[in-house]
């Protein structure tokens, strides 16, 4: 986080300088211009820390998928009094299912952050990006755990895409869990989908 911070203030930096934002308002001498930009100044911050973590999150998601898999498939075992037992090319196709989802819900989201970008840089307006963008992340972080789910029980990708639309709440809400636990400790990913596959289980049951 600490990187991607320093990364996103030099982008801030390096923008202010070319279009000598600074050098205007020194030449302004107006306190409510200067507020205006500063806080445009770190609301664009937080859209790119957003956006840099968001690309981080899915290099996660590809890498971990296995153990995603596994984990969602175990959790369910024992939910339903199960023994469960291990199954390599169920495994395999769950990991470039959901790779794939990653790779299609990243290309979506880049669009809509590069629009929350541009939106960043009005004034006032553009105070609220930071807030879309994180419920943004934790819907298709959320999104991905739930798949492991769905694929289980034969839904096509679009099925599941269908679906997590009309429980955006349960999504939204697996994906904030994740994002509260990374603060604190780097098991966040494993513990969503275990979340992910409980909430699922109680949607098929209700």
């Amino acid at each position: 986080m600490f990187f991607f911070w320093q990364s996103s203030d030099a982008v801030v930096s390096w923008i202010s300088h070319q279009l000598s934002i600074e050098t205007w308002l020194q030449k302004e001498r107006n306190e409510w211009l200067s507020f205006l930009f500063v806080m445009t100044g770190m609301m664009l911050r937080l859209v790119l820390v957003l956006l840099y973590f968001s690309l981080f999150k899915y290099l996660i998601l590809i890498i971990g998928s296995p153990v995603f898999a596994y984990l969602s498939e175990k959790t369910e075992a024992i939910i339903n009094g199960q023994e469960h037992s291990f199954n390599w090319p169920e495994l395999k196709k769950d990991c470039i299912r959901n790779s794939k989802l990653a790779l299609r819900n990243c290309s979506w989201q880049l669009v809509y952050l590069v629009s929350l970008i541009l939106l960043s840089l009005i004034p006032v307006v553009g105070w609220i990006t930071p807030i879309i963008a994180l419920l943004m992340e934790c819907y298709y972080f959320g999104f991905s755990m739930l798949d492991y789910s769905f694929a289980r029980v034969n839904l096509t990708p679009a099925q599941s895409i269908t679906l997590t639309g009309r429980h955006k709440g349960l999504a939204i809400g697996n994906g904030l869990l994740f994002y509260i636990m990374h603060m604190v400790i780097v098991l966040a990913p494993a513990y969503a989908v275990i979340a992910a596959t409980l909430s699922v289980h109680k949607v098929k049951s209700s």
